[in-house]
């Protein structure tokens, strides 16, 4: 699928120029270069048709009063921590684009933005932005003021981490299993059943090749990482029990052979 672009687009890239992050394994490299210059490519394809959007939004006098908001669902893996696709707690899976332009009234101030986000504050943003009223029971967080400049950081820095049951991408029998966990903007840190999985310093091993849980020098961080975990479930009424409870509480297929939810294209 990663080389279904345009001839076009697919002739810009050479697997043999690509430039890969250190944790791919040295057994995973000539297919991991090989796909992400098909991912490149598709990339390539979509900024020209977003900047096609973007011309024709120009031409009708409509850009200034328009919202552009660029995102995705997920990322993917491509050889990273030797696995592909999504659904693993990895930065390459769980850290999407969110790239949000208004240059009409009242607009956004240009810029990086580093308080995290989590895809529930999407909705009250927009609405914020469109200096529209946030209902009270929507539950993400209005970010236009800080999107214009007038706030500093949200003190809510923390993005949630979730997988209630393993689905077809990261089977029970690849290892996948029940997680919860947080990404702030320096840590990540996740819970399994069993008790704390994984714990990265994302400012200091941006390619989570560390896994610092139980490593007594980060024992106070680690403890304190997880009282904003429990905190986080509690807000969001998240009981963290284990998969099947969800596979029967939100009627999913019922399970394979792994104890994994079948996925269908």
């Amino acid at each position: 699928p990663y080389h279904t672009a345009p001839e076009k687009y697919t002739r810009m890239y050479d697997s043999a120029d690509i430039k890969l992050r250190p944790n791919v394994p040295d057994s995973m490299q000539g297919r991991a270069r090989y796909d992400l210059a098909g991912y490149y490519a598709h990339m390539s394809a979509l900024d020209d048709m977003v900047g096609e959007l973007i011309d024709k939004l120009k031409e009708d006098g409509l850009f200034d009063n328009t919202i552009i908001v660029f995102t995705s669902d997920h990322g993917d893996l491509l050889g990273s921590h030797g696995h592909y696709k999504k659904q693993r707690p990895y930065d390459e899976c769980i850290r999407v684009p969110l790239l949000i332009h208004y240059s009409g009234r009242d607009s956004i101030k240009n810029g990086l933005y580093k308080a995290m986000s989590n895809a529930e504050d999407i909705m009250p943003t927009l609405l914020g932005l469109s200096h529209v009223a946030v209902p009270g029971t929507v539950e993400g967080v209005d970010l236009s003021a800080y999107l214009r400049g007038r706030k500093n950081d949200p003190k809510d820095t923390v993005a949630i981490i979730t997988c209630i049951q393993p689905f077809g991408q990261w089977t029970r029998a690849e290892g996948g299993k029940e997680i919860r966990g947080i990404r702030t903007p320096n840590y990540t840190y996740v819970r399994d059943l069993n008790g704390p999985w994984l714990l990265f310093d994302d400012a200091s091993d941006p390619y989570q090749m560390d896994n610092l849980v139980g490593n007594p020098a980060y024992s106070a961080l680690q403890q304190k990482l997880d009282q904003v975990l429990q905190q986080k479930l509690q807000e969001t009424h998240d009981q963290f029990k284990p998969g099947e409870y969800y596979v029967k509480k939100f009627h999913y297929p019922a399970l394979d052979s792994t104890g994994t939810v079948p996925y269908f294209f």
